[in-house]
């Protein structure tokens, strides 16, 4: 099995080293490591050219943003799977695609997801929340559950069936892609009951009260457009889940 590693990158010197790394530590080697930057203007592409005999593909552009990009680097994609890992985030350790593949073997699921540290920006080996994503039941949506995204490995197959991430969305084009992908077309899945990625602090949807808002209204919307109807208390579940991964 073939697994495609997608990595975004704009002005991300500080990091992408930590996570191209992490790629090319992994004991599976069957992969293909495409990066696509957004034109960046620091050291981040003089960074990623010291890997450039190891990287499969790499597109520096301007571009319309995060999700434009990783739907550039799904329709270059040619392994049997898809990982997304952005430039903040890295593998806890060099066995996580191996023990990715085992589940994929074993339960020839679509999609394969696991858990998730939170850590700080400037030291990774502190770990702010743990979300720990649990198994996932039917309609466990409705309830606020979603699984941690850059966990989140998906078939290509998949993407071609379902679609791509829809551009209409700013923040929240995971939480619909998964919906989309989960709740509404029932595709199979398999947890990995394990921690397979560090992501650093940070995120854009919660760096302030008004992007949570924003976020919010954009959940309301993945909804909408799917044709699916929430819980009233659905949406209001969902952050609130994000408490006890502090305890």
């Amino acid at each position: 099995m073939k697994i495609s590693i997608i990595t975004i990158t704009f002005n991300s010197a500080k990091t992408i080293e930590q996570t191209i790394q992490s790629v090319f530590n992994q004991s599976y080697k069957n992969i293909e490591y495409i990066i696509i930057d957004g034109g960046s203007t620091d050291a981040t592409l003089s960074i990623i050219q010291k890997y450039k005999n190891q990287i499969s593909a790499l597109i520096s552009e301007k571009d319309n943003g995060l999700y434009y990009a990783l739907n550039k680097g799904i329709e270059l994609a040619t392994g049997e799977v898809i990982a997304i890992l952005h430039s903040d985030d890295f593998y806890t350790t060099n066995k996580v695609l191996q023990l990715y593949v085992d589940i994929f073997a074993k339960t020839n699921a679509d999609a394969v997801y696991s858990d998730l540290y939170y850590v700080n920006k400037l030291n990774t080996d502190k770990i702010i929340r743990k979300w720990k994503s649990g198994q996932y039941k039917f309609n466990s949506f409705l309830y606020g559950w979603m699984p941690p995204h850059p966990t989140f490995i998906v078939k290509k197959e998949i993407y071609k069936k379902y679609g791509n991430f829809n551009l209409q969305f700013k923040s929240a084009a995971d939480y619909e892609l998964m919906l989309r992908f989960i709740h509404k077309q029932k595709i199979s899945l398999a947890y990995l009951k394990n921690y397979s990625v560090k992501m650093r602090v940070g995120g854009k949807s919660n760096a302030n009260i008004q992007n949570r808002v924003n976020a919010n209204l954009e959940d309301r919307k993945a909804w909408q457009i799917n044709q699916l109807k929430p819980h009233f208390f659905t949406l209001y579940l969902k952050p609130l889940r994000k408490v006890f991964q502090y305890l």
